[in-house]
């Protein structure tokens, strides 16, 4: 079975019931226990779920994260539907997946009509993990979208129970963890540049996660809403993701710990859930610590900012012609990026910005990788490079607005 291959679905399925899926967990929460094992939470999947060998071939961490993606859906339809076949499975994720890109055409227009259930869902699969971007290095997909690729079982959950407003549910609890994040990041007692960078960049990106929100709004876990009635798979994994945001030197100080005992209290979790969770990442490190890219770095915090930096530089540059073109058909929008150049743009004209880049990012494809999970807070490195890399836009902008 080859995960980078057309049919690889079935392939995956024949031989297998849908016990094999589902009855080696005892329940939800022991599922992602094993999930974690993984890599999967993460964001660095090293292997299946499965204990029975899922292809003779050397996988790579991608294909690793599409399966485990994969089974992890399979496994929370066939606990809401017992008796459900592959086939309705297959079915479910897909309307499902269709739901929450509503309006997305550039992000599912490579699908065909002609396509069966089974091979639409690899597409879109494909999609979730950007790996037909061939904009992007094998690599160069940010680790914060392998690991926010859990909001997607998380919200199918939950469509699964409660379909209405299931975009509205996926948004928010993606803005949750990352604003998490970013709190997580504040906390740590000795920054260095990278850490500043990043946490300058999720400043920067707080108008436009939260419409009608500033920065200096949210200051504190406190002002998180609602944040104590998630779910418990939901809480575990925004406590294991904040806990990825300050492993850098796999060491934890004083202040890093506190932050983390105070959001396991926010959370509503028992205090050995934060000491399983800082077991559990110790565990992953010191057993693949050699063979995974997130820990081969002293710092991950650096290798996000300068990958997420890189990856939006060259995409700008590969798309310049179109970019181009699409700024100046948009008017207003290429007013507001030259704008921005020069000063702070206000909440309502950071929303402008944002629905405006997203609307040009779902007409070319390479782009789509900012409609991927955590793609909205890479929104500020776009508005900031754009500008410089393709000065021409703006220079002939401001000629024109003078002879206006």
């Amino acid at each position: 079975m080859n995960p980078s291959a057309t049919d690889w679905i079935p392939k995956f399925l024949s031989g297998l019931e849908r016990v094999d899926l589902t009855t080696k967990f005892k329940n939800r929460t022991n599922f992602y226990t094993y999930l974690k094992e993984t890599g999967f939470i993460y964001g660095v999947s090293v292997k299946a779920i499965l204990d029975e060998t899922v292809s003779n071939l050397d996988l790579t961490k991608e294909e690793y994260t599409k399966i485990n993606l994969f089974h992890a859906l399979l496994y929370f339809y066939f606990q809401s539907n017992p008796k459900g076949s592959f086939d309705d499975a297959i079915g479910s994720i897909n309307e499902f997946y269709n739901k929450i890109d509503k309006g997305k055409t550039g992000f599912l227009r490579k699908l065909t009509l002609s396509q069966s259930n089974s091979q639409h869902l690899e597409s879109v699969l494909s999609s979730r993990l950007q790996e037909t971007n061939t904009a992007l290095k094998k690599n160069n997909t940010s680790i914060l979208t392998y690991a926010l690729l859990f909001v997607d079982v998380l919200a199918y959950i939950k469509w699964l129970s409660k379909p209405r407003a299931i975009k509205s549910y996926a948004k928010q609890l993606e803005n949750s963890v990352i604003t998490c994040c970013f709190f997580a990041l504040k906390a740590k007692q000795n920054k260095n540049k990278y850490d500043r960078l990043l946490i300058d960049l999720f400043e920067s990106s707080t108008e436009y996660l939260i419409a009608d929100t500033s920065a200096q709004d949210i200051t504190s876990l406190q002002q998180l809403k609602r944040i104590s009635n998630r779910s418990d798979l939901e809480k575990k994994y925004i406590l294991d993701i904040c806990i990825i945001a300050v492993w850098d030197d796999h060491e934890m100080d004083a202040s890093e710990f506190n932050f983390l005992q105070n959001l396991t209290t926010k959370l509503k979790l028992p205090e050995k859930e934060l000491t399983t969770s800082l077991q559990d990442l110790t565990s992953f490190s010191d057993k693949y610590t050699e063979t995974i890219q997130l820990f081969e770095y002293s710092n991950p915090v650096k290798l996000f900012y300068k990958q997420s930096a890189a990856t939006v530089k060259l995409l700008i540059l590969r798309n310049k012609k179109r970019l181009i073109r699409e700024l100046e058909e948009s008017g207003e929008l290429l007013v507001l990026l030259s704008q921005s150049t020069l000063r702070d743009l206000n909440p309502e004209e950071k929303h402008k910005v944002k629905e405006q880049l997203l609307d040009v990012c779902k007409t070319i494809p390479s782009l789509t990788i900012f409609l991927l999970p955590g793609g909205t807070v890479l929104l500020p490195l776009l508005v900031k490079f754009i500008p410089k890399l393709l000065p021409s836009a703006f220079n002939e902008n401001r000629i024109q607005d003078k002879k206006n």
